[in-house]
């Protein structure tokens, strides 16, 4: 009887920190090597497609430029298709007195489709999609638990500032302002 109340909650406690274990890698674990040859042609259709709004403040008066980048979330392959659950972050750049001016944002979850670009060799992107809003419904639909609970976490914008500084031909401590 005492053994059976020493190791009953012991197992309880083990099988729990497998099962975390588990769901923590398999939902974690993406494929680098595919994500590497799929993220040019998503972040070269993120910048397509930011640079193409004209809805930024700066693009008049400072002649700016969008600077996009994707974080994977949810990765997968299947009959010559793949699928990108992606978080995408793009700033809007202008460049005025030396100082490198931001003047608009958004961070926005996509499902992005890919195909086997032969010609190319490398991918093309074939569908996107992404909430209208900031819609929970939306993303729990369209990501796994682990991928939309990582929807909300900030992204990194340092490596865009440094591409539109270099873009600017900016020093790399030139300081940000915003419009």
């Amino acid at each position: 009887m005492t053994s059976v109340r020493i190791w009953g909650p012991g197992a309880g406690a083990v099988a729990v920190l497998v099962v975390t274990a588990v769901w923590a890698h398999g939902s974690a674990g993406v494929d680098a090597g595919l994500w590497a040859e799929v993220r040019p042609a998503i972040e070269a259709r993120l910048g397509a497609r930011a640079g193409g709004t004209g809805a930024g403040e700066g693009e008049a008066r400072l002649g700016s430029r969008w600077f996009c980048r994707a974080e994977v979330l949810d990765l997968s392959e299947s009959g010559g298709q793949v699928r990108a659950g992606i978080n995408t972050l793009c700033l809007e750049y202008g460049e005025r007195a030396g100082t490198l001016v931001e003047c608009g944002g958004a961070q926005i979850p996509q499902v992005v489709r890919l195909e086997r670009d032969a010609a190319h060799r490398g991918y093309r992107v074939v569908s996107e999609e992404e909430p209208a809003d900031d819609d929970a419904e939306w993303t729990a639909a369209h990501f796994s638990r682990h991928a939309a609970s990582r929807v909300d976490e900030e992204m990194e914008s340092a490596g865009l500032r440094a591409l539109a500084r270099t873009h600017f031909a900016l020093p790399a401590d030139a300081p940000v302002r915003y419009c």
